[in-house]
């Protein structure tokens, strides 16, 4: 192509040498030649420019030409021909991709590093009420006017989907996910879960109810049993028999009494909201109580119970909320700790919040139950739970109660080695001053 080229230039300026030889004025020829050819290609070039600017516009086939010109219009209609192709296949994929998310239930939102709106399907147009396109671009927490939500988009980063009332209709319950990817855009998923918020409401209910309606006839049971266990034991005549099985019968209403109690305040817990409460609850008489209370659990098996607190120290929560998830984790601690075991209560402090540490070298548990440690009635060991009478509630309503209280749990455990359960507070809801141990 460079020697047809350069072969054609030198062609037209040899004529133009020849003509001017001719006429006896050489370097006119040559000056006559060159700007013809100049004119020549400026005029290629005006047609360039022209076709390339109604190209942008629309497809066109490019202008006749010949030599290195016509090589030009011809190149560029190829590599043309072949970016609209690729286009098209792009734009038939982006299009199968946006009828497949239009099918969905779910619903289906992009949005750039600052939470503004990009694209989103169907059902999340219908489930949060955007309308498009006046919403594009827009803000989301401006369109979604929660609470929890704005929080959620500032600090979603590895955190567990949140479910909030759906804003375009009422008693919907929507559960969102966020996923952060790129540079800082976020894709959501928006689920509607009213079926599933119901069912769980109508067994939570259920639950309550017919624990309070067990509760009246099990404290009359309760009751007479005592009644004639005394009558019994003022009898010099009862038979053995009668004793022990009155025994038995008062101990089976107890630990009954026990589980009713527990499925009441589980589902208080899960039915109501937590209240922004600003009551600054004192750690160390807190602990304290409950320290005392597991020694006398412990009674005969004398186990060694160790209190580390910050005294001044303070959680800002409920005192009743804070003393049952506490006093279960103590009290569990002494359970399933032989005779002469060592349980340890810590509190501290440090750069990422409070930090509630029960530590024991009891029987510990095998980790492939940890993960389901406080789900409601899981137990590692059915018969450990008659021996030590507990009801299997105890860490549910542990997790329910710090998730109420901003806090988490974490747990670390090993056969023979003893447990270890950690409740972290976040910093906002800490304070402490100098440091006390008994």
């Amino acid at each position: 192509m460079r020697s047809w080229f350069t072969g054609r230039m030198m062609s037209v300026l040899a004529i133009g040498l020849f003509a001017g030889w001719l006429a006896d004025q050489v370097f006119l020829g040559l000056f006559i030649a060159t700007l013809i050819y100049l004119v020549w290609s400026h005029r290629q070039l005006h047609r360039l420019l022209g076709w390339l600017d109604q190209a942008a516009h629309k497809e066109q086939d490019p202008p006749e030409s010949s030599g290195i010109w016509g090589e030009i219009f011809d190149g560029i209609y190829r590599i043309q021909r072949r970016h609209n192709r690729s286009k098209q296949r792009l734009a038939n994929v982006i299009e199968r991709i946006q009828e497949s998310t239009a099918a969905l239930n779910d619903g289906i939102i992009m949005a750039d590093k600052h939470g503004c709106l990009e694209w989103w399907n169907r059902a999340a147009g219908e489930l949060l009420g955007l309308q498009m396109p006046d919403d594009q671009g827009q803000p989301l927490t401006n369109l979604v006017r929660n609470p929890k939500f704005a929080s959620y988009m500032e600090h979603s980063r590895g955190k567990d989907p949140i479910k909030i009332d759906s804003p375009a209709h009422e008693n919907r319950q929507l559960q969102i996910a966020i996923t952060v990817y790129g540079q800082g855009n976020r894709l959501l998923l928006v689920r509607d879960v009213s079926r599933l918020h119901q069912l769980e409401t109508m067994r939570t209910d259920f639950v309550a109810n017919v624990s309070h309606e067990l509760r009246t006839p099990l404290t009359v049971i309760s009751g007479y049993l005592e009644t004639l266990t005394d009558g019994l034991e003022m009898n010099p005549d009862t038979p053995p028999v009668f004793k022990r099985a009155l025994s038995q019968m008062q101990e089976q209403a107890s630990r009954m009494q026990r589980l009713i109690e527990d499925l009441l305040l589980l589902s208080r817990l899960e039915a109501t909201e937590p209240e922004r409460l600003s009551q600054a609850v004192a750690l160390y008489p807190l602990l304290s109580g409950i320290v005392n209370d597991a020694k006398a659990l412990s009674g005969e098996n004398q186990h060694q119970l160790q209190l580390e607190c910050d005294d001044g120290s303070s959680v800002t929560g409920d005192t009743m909320e804070l003393r049952s998830a506490f006093s279960n984790l103590v009290y569990n601690a002494v359970r399933y700790t032989p005779a002469g075991g060592k349980v340890l209560v810590k509190w501290w402090q440090d750069q990422e919040g409070g930090h509630l540490m029960v530590q024991d070298n009891g029987v510990g548990i095998d980790p492939v139950h940890i993960p389901r440690l406080t789900e409601r009635f899981y137990r590692v060991d059915k018969s450990r739970s008659h021996v030590t009478g507990g009801t299997g509630l105890g860490l549910a309503i542990v997790k329910h109660v710090l998730l109420r209280h901003e806090a988490r749990i974490s747990i670390s455990s090993h056969p023979g080695k003893g447990s270890r359960f950690i409740c972290h507070f976040p910093l906002s809801r800490i304070n402490q001053t100098k440091t006390i141990n008994v």
